[in-house]
Protein backbone atom coordinates (compact mmCIF):
# COMPACT_ATOMS: atom_id res chain seq x y z
CA UNK A 1 0.00 0.00 0.00
CA UNK A 2 1.43 3.39 -0.95
CA UNK A 3 1.88 6.21 1.49
CA UNK A 4 -1.00 8.18 -0.10
CA UNK A 5 -3.43 5.37 0.66
CA UNK A 6 -2.09 4.71 4.18
CA UNK A 7 -2.63 8.23 5.51
CA UNK A 8 -6.48 8.19 5.52
CA UNK A 9 -6.45 4.76 7.16
CA UNK A 10 -3.98 5.94 9.81
CA UNK A 11 -6.22 8.92 10.61
CA UNK A 12 -9.27 6.67 10.81
CA UNK A 13 -7.50 4.37 13.28
CA UNK A 14 -6.44 7.42 15.35
CA UNK A 15 -10.04 8.71 15.42
CA UNK A 16 -11.34 5.30 16.43
CA UNK A 17 -8.74 4.45 19.07
CA UNK A 18 -7.52 7.88 20.19
CA UNK A 19 -3.86 7.02 19.55
CA UNK A 20 -1.78 5.09 17.04
CA UNK A 21 1.56 3.38 17.68
CA UNK A 22 4.44 2.88 15.29
CA UNK A 23 4.66 -0.84 16.01
CA UNK A 24 0.91 -1.38 15.72
CA UNK A 25 0.67 0.44 12.39
CA UNK A 26 3.73 -1.34 10.97
CA UNK A 27 2.12 -4.68 11.78
CA UNK A 28 -1.27 -3.56 10.46
CA UNK A 29 0.08 -2.38 7.09
CA UNK A 30 2.93 -4.87 6.78
CA UNK A 31 5.60 -2.18 6.38
CA UNK A 32 8.74 -1.18 8.28
CA UNK A 33 8.83 0.92 11.44
CA UNK A 34 10.78 3.59 9.58
CA UNK A 35 8.06 3.81 6.93
CA UNK A 36 5.41 4.41 9.59
CA UNK A 37 7.56 6.96 11.38
CA UNK A 38 7.84 8.85 8.09
CA UNK A 39 4.05 8.66 7.61
CA UNK A 40 3.41 10.02 11.10
CA UNK A 41 5.94 12.81 10.65
CA UNK A 42 4.25 13.90 7.41
CA UNK A 43 0.79 13.78 9.02
CA UNK A 44 2.12 15.82 11.94
CA UNK A 45 3.63 18.40 9.58
CA UNK A 46 0.20 18.66 7.93
CA UNK A 47 -1.33 19.30 11.41
CA UNK A 48 -3.45 16.15 11.18
CA UNK A 49 -1.71 14.32 14.05
CA UNK A 50 0.58 15.21 16.95
CA UNK A 51 3.62 13.03 17.50
CA UNK A 52 4.06 11.44 20.90
CA UNK A 53 6.61 8.89 22.08
CA UNK A 54 6.09 5.70 20.12
CA UNK A 55 3.25 6.99 17.96
CA UNK A 56 0.81 9.87 17.49
CA UNK A 57 -2.51 11.28 18.72
CA UNK A 58 -5.18 13.53 17.26
CA UNK A 59 -4.33 17.23 17.71
CA UNK A 60 -6.23 19.35 20.22
CA UNK A 61 -6.49 23.11 20.55
CA UNK A 62 -7.82 22.91 24.13
CA UNK A 63 -5.88 20.07 25.78
CA UNK A 64 -2.12 19.73 26.00
CA UNK A 65 -0.15 16.54 25.36
CA UNK A 66 0.69 14.74 28.60
CA UNK A 67 3.95 15.88 30.18
CA UNK A 68 5.85 12.60 29.91
CA UNK A 69 4.93 12.40 26.24
CA UNK A 70 6.15 15.98 25.65
CA UNK A 71 9.43 15.21 27.38
CA UNK A 72 10.22 12.60 24.72
CA UNK A 73 9.26 14.76 21.73
CA UNK A 74 11.94 16.43 19.58
CA UNK A 75 14.70 15.60 22.06
CA UNK A 76 17.56 16.45 19.68
CA UNK A 77 15.98 19.82 18.88
CA UNK A 78 15.48 20.62 22.56
CA UNK A 79 19.11 19.77 23.28
CA UNK A 80 20.38 22.07 20.52
CA UNK A 81 18.06 24.86 21.68
CA UNK A 82 19.10 24.42 25.31
CA UNK A 83 22.80 24.51 24.47
CA UNK A 84 22.41 27.70 22.45
CA UNK A 85 20.31 29.38 25.12
CA UNK A 86 22.61 28.42 27.99
CA UNK A 87 25.57 29.79 26.04
CA UNK A 88 23.86 33.21 26.15
CA UNK A 89 23.54 33.14 29.96
CA UNK A 90 26.69 34.50 31.61
CA UNK A 91 28.06 33.36 34.95
CA UNK A 92 26.92 35.59 37.79
CA UNK A 93 23.39 36.03 36.42
CA UNK A 94 20.04 36.01 38.16
CA UNK A 95 17.63 34.02 36.03
CA UNK A 96 14.14 32.56 36.06
CA UNK A 97 13.36 29.16 34.54
CA UNK A 98 9.68 28.45 34.00
CA UNK A 99 7.59 25.31 33.60
CA UNK A 100 8.32 23.13 30.57
CA UNK A 101 10.45 20.36 29.15
CA UNK A 102 12.51 22.84 27.12
CA UNK A 103 13.37 24.90 30.20
CA UNK A 104 14.37 21.68 31.96
CA UNK A 105 16.76 21.03 29.07
CA UNK A 106 18.24 24.51 29.63
CA UNK A 107 18.69 23.72 33.32
CA UNK A 108 20.80 20.67 32.43
CA UNK A 109 23.04 22.90 30.30
CA UNK A 110 23.60 25.22 33.28
CA UNK A 111 25.19 22.59 35.51
CA UNK A 112 28.68 23.97 34.84
CA UNK A 113 27.73 27.65 35.14
CA UNK A 114 29.04 29.49 38.20
CA UNK A 115 27.61 32.02 40.62
CA UNK A 116 24.03 31.74 39.38
CA UNK A 117 20.84 32.58 41.21
CA UNK A 118 17.97 30.62 39.68
CA UNK A 119 14.37 31.23 40.67
CA UNK A 120 11.89 28.67 39.35
CA UNK A 121 8.31 27.46 39.60
CA UNK A 122 9.39 24.13 38.12
CA UNK A 123 10.24 21.46 40.70
CA UNK A 124 11.99 19.42 38.00
CA UNK A 125 14.35 22.35 37.30
CA UNK A 126 15.12 22.66 41.03
CA UNK A 127 15.98 18.96 41.22
CA UNK A 128 18.24 19.19 38.17
CA UNK A 129 20.18 22.16 39.54
CA UNK A 130 20.79 20.49 42.91
CA UNK A 131 23.89 19.07 41.21
CA UNK A 132 25.37 22.55 40.62
CA UNK A 133 26.95 23.68 43.89
CA UNK A 134 27.68 27.08 42.29
CA UNK A 135 23.98 27.77 41.81
CA UNK A 136 21.60 29.19 44.39
CA UNK A 137 18.11 27.79 43.74
CA UNK A 138 14.95 29.54 44.92
CA UNK A 139 11.58 27.81 44.47
CA UNK A 140 8.57 30.11 44.26
CA UNK A 141 6.02 28.04 46.10
CA UNK A 142 2.45 27.88 44.89
CA UNK A 143 -0.13 25.26 44.03
CA UNK A 144 1.62 22.06 42.88
CA UNK A 145 0.39 20.79 39.53
CA UNK A 146 1.13 17.09 39.80
CA UNK A 147 1.01 16.45 36.06
CA UNK A 148 4.30 18.32 35.48
CA UNK A 149 5.62 19.38 38.92
CA UNK A 150 4.86 23.02 38.12
CA UNK A 151 3.93 25.61 40.75
CA UNK A 152 1.15 28.03 39.81
CA UNK A 153 -1.32 30.42 41.40
CA UNK A 154 -1.12 33.57 43.51
CA UNK A 155 1.71 32.42 45.80
CA UNK A 156 3.96 31.79 42.80
CA UNK A 157 3.00 35.15 41.30
CA UNK A 158 3.65 37.09 44.52
CA UNK A 159 7.07 35.47 44.91
CA UNK A 160 8.04 36.41 41.36
CA UNK A 161 7.07 40.05 41.97
CA UNK A 162 9.80 40.31 44.61
CA UNK A 163 12.55 39.89 42.01
CA UNK A 164 14.04 41.62 39.00
CA UNK A 165 15.76 38.94 36.92
CA UNK A 166 18.61 39.51 34.49
CA UNK A 167 17.14 36.86 32.21
CA UNK A 168 13.92 34.84 32.18
CA UNK A 169 13.78 31.63 30.15
CA UNK A 170 10.25 30.59 29.30
CA UNK A 171 8.44 28.10 27.09
CA UNK A 172 5.00 28.04 25.52
CA UNK A 173 2.56 25.49 24.11
CA UNK A 174 1.97 27.24 20.79
CA UNK A 175 2.82 30.30 18.70
CA UNK A 176 0.38 31.78 16.22
CA UNK A 177 1.04 33.66 12.99
CA UNK A 178 0.27 37.01 14.63
CA UNK A 179 3.20 36.56 16.99
CA UNK A 180 1.28 35.63 20.14
CA UNK A 181 2.55 33.06 22.64
CA UNK A 182 -0.21 30.66 23.71
CA UNK A 183 -0.82 28.14 26.47
CA UNK A 184 -3.53 25.92 27.94
CA UNK A 185 -3.62 26.73 31.66
CA UNK A 186 -4.93 30.15 32.71
CA UNK A 187 -3.11 29.99 36.05
CA UNK A 188 0.20 29.20 34.38
CA UNK A 189 -0.31 32.02 31.89
CA UNK A 190 -0.75 34.52 34.74
CA UNK A 191 2.55 33.37 36.20
CA UNK A 192 4.28 33.62 32.80
CA UNK A 193 3.04 37.17 32.30
CA UNK A 194 4.56 38.21 35.63
CA UNK A 195 7.84 36.49 34.76
CA UNK A 196 8.11 38.58 31.58
CA UNK A 197 7.31 41.78 33.50
CA UNK A 198 10.01 41.11 36.11
CA UNK A 199 12.81 40.25 33.65
CA UNK A 200 15.27 42.60 31.98
CA UNK A 201 15.53 40.11 29.11
CA UNK A 202 13.21 37.24 28.21
CA UNK A 203 14.33 34.25 26.16
CA UNK A 204 11.79 31.86 24.62
CA UNK A 205 12.87 28.26 24.05
CA UNK A 206 10.49 26.48 21.65
CA UNK A 207 11.00 23.81 19.00
CA UNK A 208 9.43 23.99 15.53
CA UNK A 209 6.33 21.98 16.51
CA UNK A 210 5.01 24.99 18.43
CA UNK A 211 4.52 26.90 15.15
CA UNK A 212 1.88 24.40 13.99
CA UNK A 213 0.01 23.99 17.27
CA UNK A 214 -2.86 25.92 18.82
CA UNK A 215 -3.81 26.73 22.41
CA UNK A 216 -6.64 28.86 23.81
CA UNK A 217 -4.95 31.26 26.26
CA UNK A 218 -2.71 34.19 25.27
CA UNK A 219 0.49 34.79 27.25
CA UNK A 220 1.98 37.79 25.45
CA UNK A 221 3.24 39.03 22.11
CA UNK A 222 6.67 38.01 20.87
CA UNK A 223 7.53 41.71 20.82
CA UNK A 224 7.98 41.37 24.59
CA UNK A 225 10.80 38.86 24.02
CA UNK A 226 14.51 39.56 23.64
CA UNK A 227 15.36 36.32 21.83
CA UNK A 228 13.64 33.24 20.45
CA UNK A 229 15.64 30.00 20.36
CA UNK A 230 14.19 27.45 17.97
CA UNK A 231 15.39 24.68 15.66
CA UNK A 232 13.85 25.59 12.29
CA UNK A 233 13.31 28.74 10.22
CA UNK A 234 10.44 30.88 11.44
CA UNK A 235 7.52 31.51 9.02
CA UNK A 236 8.24 34.55 6.85
CA UNK A 237 5.45 36.75 8.17
CA UNK A 238 6.44 36.09 11.75
CA UNK A 239 10.11 36.62 10.98
CA UNK A 240 9.32 40.05 9.52
CA UNK A 241 7.26 40.98 12.59
CA UNK A 242 10.07 39.93 14.94
CA UNK A 243 12.51 42.05 12.94
CA UNK A 244 10.21 45.07 13.34
CA UNK A 245 9.93 44.44 17.08
CA UNK A 246 13.65 43.91 17.60
CA UNK A 247 13.12 40.32 18.74
CA UNK A 248 16.15 38.25 17.73
CA UNK A 249 15.58 34.76 16.32
CA UNK A 250 18.30 32.17 16.93
CA UNK A 251 17.93 29.03 14.79
CA UNK A 252 19.85 26.23 16.46
CA UNK A 253 21.47 23.57 14.34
Amino acid sequence: MSQTFRHPDILEIARREGKVTVEGLAEHFGVTLQTIRRDLTELAEANKLERVHGGAILPSGTTNIQYEERRNLNEAAKLAIAQACAAQIPDGSSIFLSIGTSTEAVARQLLRHRDLMVVTNNMNVANILIDNSECQVIVTGGVLRRSDAGLVGSVATETIRQFKFDIAVIGCSAMDADGDLLDFDLQEVGVSQNIITQARKTYLVADHSKFSRSAPVRIASMKSLSKIFTDAPVPTRLKESCSDWGTQIVVCG
